[in-house]
């Protein structure tokens, strides 16, 4: 039996890929890993490639899943997004990053979706976007 923390983060992507799909999003991967990282969730909604951090807190966590995200976060789903377009060979579709945040409360769960929700470090790319490699 897993932990609590990854069974409670398991249904939170369960729900945040109900919540995509029922915008009209095709999931194309779910935790997709690669030798720099991860990405929860990957997207093509229309032409534009979407990658997903989910993260998922009870009601009462001390910090929001929206404060959960670092920097150091941040940077390492730049770099696998980065993997992940080209091995697809898809640098000219556009992209985004979007966060997911998942509340788990005594009412049920609470999403709330956050559409381009990063901003990138410089140091990640030198390219017509900061997390892209050119």
């Amino acid at each position: 039996m897993p932990a609590g923390h990854l069974s409670r983060g398991r249904a939170g992507e369960d729900a945040a890929v109900r919540f995509l799909e029922g915008l009209g999003y095709v999931v194309l991967e779910r935790n997709w890993r690669c030798k720099v990282g991860e990405v929860d969730v990957i997207c093509l909604h229309r032409n534009t490639v979407i990658f997903v951090e989910v993260r998922t807190r009870a009601a009462l966590a001390l910090v929001s899943p929206t404060q959960s995200v670092t920097r150091a976060k941040i940077t390492r789903l730049a770099k696998a997004a980065s993997y992940f377009l080209s091995r697809r060979g898809w640098w000219e579709k556009p992209c985004r990053f979007d966060l997911i945040a998942v509340i788990n409360a005594d009412q049920g769960v609470r999403l709330e979706h956050i559409p381009d929700a990063f901003d990138f470090p410089e140091t990640v790319g030198r390219g017509h976007a900061p997390w892209q490699p050119w």
